[in-house]
Parts: C-alpha cells; structure tokens; sequence
C-alpha cells in the first residue's frame, strides 16, 4: 500500500492485544501491526506507524483507560467507534449506549456479506454473539450475547485452583481424560465448543430459522474445526467493519469540510 495524506489508520484495541491495519482509497491492506494491550503507549503507536502519513485515525476500543494513549498519538486526527458514528446498519437495541466498539465493528463487518439472518461469533478473551437481521431492505442490529472466552475458562481453572496446571487447550482428546492434563482439555475445549454451539442453536429456534454464522477472534479457526454451526471464518472481520465505518466517517467530515 501507498503511503499517503488519503491513508486512515484503523486499530482494534481489545483486552489482550491491540492491532492496526491502514486502509487507502477505500482497500484494507493486507499489514497487520500487533502490540500487547498492557504495552499501549503514545510512543508505542507512533513507532508502529512510523513515517506513514495520514488523514485520519479510527479506533475501537474496549479499554476506556487507554483513550488518552490514542488521543495524545494521534490528536485531533482520533475518533473512537461509538453507537453513534455512521453506520451501515440500523439498531434495534436499547442498551446501545454500552455496546462494545469491538462489537460494532463485527456486527458492521458482518453486514457488509448480505447474509440475513446473520450470526457474528468474535471469539476472543471474551465470546460475543451478535445478531443481524433484514428489516426493510436494511440491516438490523437486534442483540446477543456475551460469555467468557476459552482462554477466560482455561486461566479461571489454573488461577483459581492449588493444583491444576497450565496446558495447552488446543487439543481436543477423548471425552474421557485418562489423566488431569486430557481432563482439563476436555473440558475446557469441548465444553467451548458446547457453549457455542448451544447458544447458535438457541438463537436459531428463537430467530425462527438458521441463521449464516460467520466467526472472528483468535480462536475462531480452531473452534471452526469442531463445529458444523459456523458458515465462515474470517479472521479481519472486526477491521472490514472499521474500514467500512471509516470510509462512512471521514468522507462525512470531509463532506461537510467542502461544504464550509
């Protein structure tokens, strides 16, 4: 990707890590920078960007005590994804207020593939469900559902217990552990895979029909290997949604900018 003054900046800042990508003319680019959460600074973000020239910065973001870090990088050029940006989609959802930026974006993200109804699954420290519909010719953002992640549910049982160790969870055993490290894995991943699948199942009989599942977060691809409920994995569904509502965003700004 070209570096120029027309580049936006995009970053999805969660709970565990924070990552960039750039998007010009409208096209994601393929980059994706990643920093840990704990080491968001000013100086940080200005490293990662480095000489790159910019017009603006679009964040969403689920750590409200790391604004000033984005705000002091990148100054007036910041603006944080709210309920009340531009969006590609209406809502029917009164808690709106309180929606997470990172479900915004997924659930934006989503709308962009046209399949109604839809499921967006963001697995990552934490689980989210979030659930598209067509009303009127338009997408409609009507609710969902949040739970703990499956590293949420590994670390619960290690730092919560005298004796139970770390292990790795991406091994899915026989059902039965012949010993504490195989029980631990059963439990934790298949119970996972239960968890999403119950709640796709629950959405479904309430929507009325199967809905089109389409997963992100860092655990998606390995859940998606135990689960027929999900359709799709895409991995930068939270940035298509960034990108989209960017585009929405600064061509507004610059609309009204000309206008002045």
């Amino acid at each position: 990707m070209n570096n120029n003054s027309e580049m936006i900046v995009l970053i999805d800042n969660s709970n565990t890590r924070t990552k960039l990508m750039f998007s010009s003319d409208g096209g994601l680019g393929e980059e994706v920078l990643i920093l840990p959460t704990a080491e968001v600074t000013a100086e940080a973000l200005l490293r990662l960007v480095g000489e790159r020239s910019y017009r603006g910065v679009l964040v969403s973001s689920v750590v409200p005590a790391l604004h000033d870090e984005f705000r002091r990088a990148f100054g007036e050029k910041t603006r944080f994804l709210t309920c009340n940006s531009p969006l590609n989609f209406d809502m029917e959802y009164s808690g709106g207020a309180t929606l997470g930026a990172d479900r915004i974006a997924n659930v934006a993200g989503a709308a962009l593939m046209g399949r109604f109804p839809c499921v967006a699954v963001d697995m990552g420290t934490a689980v989210t469900f979030d659930v598209l519909i067509e009303r009127e010719d338009r997408p409609c953002f009507i609710g969902g559902a949040i739970a703990p992640g499956l590293s949420m549910m590994a670390q619960s049982l290690t730092q919560k217990t005298a004796q139970l160790p770390v292990v790795d969870y991406s091994v899915m055993g026989a059902v039965i552990g012949k010993n504490t490290v195989e029980a631990m894995q059963s439990g934790c991943l298949r119970g996972f895979v239960g968890l999403v699948e119950g709640m796709l199942q629950a959405i479904a009989a309430e929507l009325g029909c199967k809905p089109f599942v389409v997963a992100t977060g860092g655990d998606a691809p390995l859940i998606a290997n135990y689960s027929a409920f999900i359709d799709k994995v895409v991995p930068c569904l939270t940035f298509r949604g960034l990108n989209l509502i960017s585009e929405l965003m600064f061509l507004e700004r610059s609309t009204k900018k000309s206008r002045t």
